[in-house]
This record gives C-alpha cells, sequence and structure tokens, in this order.
C-alpha cells in the first residue's frame, strides 16, 4: 500500500503531552512521586511502526524549552525522525500534561488531562518545508488532534487534502474522547475528511452510536468502506475481565476483495499498563498494510502489538519485529514454547 519512493514510510501528526504516573497501584491524591514518560496517539502509532523496521516521523509542535528537549529526546529513542518538529519559543508555550493512576479491581484505572491551550493548537501548515509534502507513503493522525481546538483541526484537515493531491495514503483513527468534543461535533468534522480516508480505525461503540450505523459489526465495516471508498476498515474487541485481565483482538474488512480477516483473541493478558494498546494495534496494522499490503497480515501484526503493549508500562509498546513474529506464531499454533527467553 502507498508503493512510492519516499523518505518515510510513515508520517503522523498529533500532540506529544507528558505523562506523569504515581508508582504502581499508588493513587494520585496520596503519592508524592510521579514518574515521567512521553505520551501521544500519533507518537505511539509512528514509534510502534518503526520498531518493527520502517521509517517514520512525527509533526508536532513544542515549546523551545527543556520540557520541549524532553519530548524531543523520547521522540528521538523511540526511532521516530525528530526532523518534522515545529517549535514555539514564546514564553507562554506549554506542553501538555495527563496524570495517570494504574487500577486494581474493583478501582479502575484513572486519567486526569491538563492540556488546555498547548502548543500543539498554534501549528500552521505554511510552517512545515515544501519536502514535506510528498515526503511520505502514508500519514496518519486520529480525532483526538482534531478535538484540540478549531484552528487545529482546520490546519489538518488543510494538510490531509494537499497530501492525499500528492498521492498520500491516509489512515485515520476515529478515536473518539468525550471529553474533548461532543459526538455531534465530531461526527460533522470527521465527515469532511473521511471521504478522503484509504484506512480508517473505527470502534463498533462509535459507528453505533455517533455514525447511527446498524446491523451487526461487519454490516457497519462495510456501509464505511462501500459509502467513504475507503480500502480497509478495522474495529479492535477488548473484554475486561478486570484491570489487569484483559481479552484483545480485531476485526479487519478489505473491501478491494470484500473480505474480513479476524482470529482467536488474545486472552487473559495480563495487563501491567493498557495505555497506547489501541495505538499499538494501529501501528501493527499498518506496519502489515505498508509491508505486504494485506489486510490478514495487518490484522495479525495488529493483535498481536496492542496484546504486547497491554504488558509494557509507559505509553509506547517496546518490542521487535522478530519478537513480534514469534509471538504471532506462537498464538497461531497454540504453542506457547518455553518459560523463559534465553
Amino acid at each position: 500500500m502507498g508503493e512510492i519512493n519516499r523518505k518515510y514510510d510513515l508520517v503522523t501528526l498529533g500532540e506529544v503531552m507528558l505523562r506523569l504516573s504515581p508508582p504502581r497501584y499508588t493513587r494520585i491524591s496520596d503519592g508524592e512521586i510521579f514518574e515521567k514518560h512521553a505520551g501521544g496517539a500519533e507518537l505511539n502509532v509512528a514509534s510502534g511502526v518503526a520498531q518493527l523496521g520502517l521509517s517514520t516521523a512525527l509533526v508536532s509542535k513544542l515549546p523551545d524549552n527543556e520540557l520541549g528537549t524532553y519530548i524531543k529526546k523520547r521522540i528521538g529513542f523511540e526511532f521516530v525522525d525528530t526532523g518534522l518538529l515545529l517549535y514555539d519559543g514564546n514564553e507562554d508555550s506549554r506542553l501538555g500534561v495527563y496524570y495517570y493512576e494504574s487500577g486494581a479491581s474493583p478501582r479502575k484505572p484513572l486519567t486526569i488531562y491538563d492540556r488546555r491551550s498547548s502548543t500543539i493548537n498554534t501549528l500552521k501548515a505554511d510552517e512545515l518545508p515544501e519536502s514535506f509534502w510528498a515526503c511520505t507513503r502514508m500519514f496518519h493522525t486520529s480525532g483526538i488532534t482534531l478535538a484540540l481546538s478549531p484552528e487545529l483541526r482546520s490546519e489538518t484537515i488543510s494538510i490531509i487534502k494537499r497530501l492525499k493531491e500528492a498521492g498520500t495514503v491516509i489512515s485515520f483513527d476515529v478515536n473518539y474522547r468525550a471529553s474533548l468534543w461532543s459526538e455531534e461535533e465530531a461526527k460533522g468534522t470527521i465527515e469532511q475528511l473521511i471521504s478522503l480516508t484509504d484506512v480508517l480505525f473505527v470502534s463498533e461503540e462509535t459507528g453505533r452510536r455517533m455514525f447511527k450505523r446498524t446491523g451487526d459489526l461487519r454490516d457497519i465495516m462495510r456501509g464505511f468502506a462501500n459509502d467513504y471508498g475507503i480500502d480497509v476498515v478495522a474495529s479492535t474487541k477488548r473484554k475486561v475481565h478486570s484491570p489487569s485481565r484483559h481479552d484483545f483482538g480485531s476485526l479487519v474488512y478489505d473491501r478491494r476483495v470484500d473480505t474480513f480477516y479476524s482470529e482467536e483473541p488474545y486472552r487473559d493478558i495480563e495487563v501491567v499498563d493498557r495505555i497506547g494498546s489501541g495505538d499499538a494495534y494501529v501501528a501493527g496494522a499498518l506496519y502489515g498494510l505498508l509491508k505486504y499490503g494485506d489486510a490478514d497480515k495487518a490484522m495479525r501484526y495488529g493483535d498481536a502489538m496492542g496484546a504486547l503493549k497491554n504488558t509494557i508500562p509507559g505509553d509506547q509498546v517496546s518490542s521487535s519485529i522478530s519478537e513480534i513474529e514469534d509471538i504471532i506464531e506462537r498464538h497461531r499454533t497454540g504453542d506457547t514454547g518455553s518459560e523463559l527467553r534465553r
């Protein structure tokens, strides 16, 4: 998919935030120590694809201060090219922050956001270099980015339209967050760009609630694909038994061959940190499409990456192509292998 000779296989656009978490199982209201990480849906996706061996970059805007420097270093540490990052030198520029508290049954995990008026919202399309418009095979962003402000929403849609005209494959994750905008506002905005989308990630709940789709999940996914001319539609399926025990899988539809792909879900995952697992799934799915142009492989790489991320602290998955392919093969055959990797 997107077989064009360009610098990057994938470029993503989105906010990168500072994540602060108290030590495992400590409550935000009780603890005195926070661990810091870099977090953000589009960074998580770019990082996951890069760790599997493809070239990626992130478009974002950071405050030109020590916090911005920390984030830049973390992005580079995740194998993501930092050459498309923009910076704001104003003294009132700020990095979005979120706080995450782990859960333990019956206590649910807790997330608190502090991201209003963060620097990403000043990003302008005309700040990007001319070379950007033909630099990547695929471009990805999410509904979170569109929800941050009307100004960033307008710039992002403009960027997508121009990239599409240049032959770039467009990937979009609806990733609806009720804390950021209403379903009505989200639907009106997303409908402006969904017909430009080649690869769509959307949950069954969003399809039913926001877009008023009916029928079973396959009807919903085929409807999106046919109504908007989308090549591939993917939807994850998670069953939560407790904060520390989940099942994870997905369903992928390829309109080009009118075929659905699914497999037995990964069951009884020992959840260490679920944040970013949906983004890890997107990364695996996009890798399968970019590397092989194959929706079945997209489903398998996506399921494995999503399942694995649940076991890793922080926002980004940490893995390699050899580990993921081993997980895929063991899941396919039911062979758990030896107890230790040695």
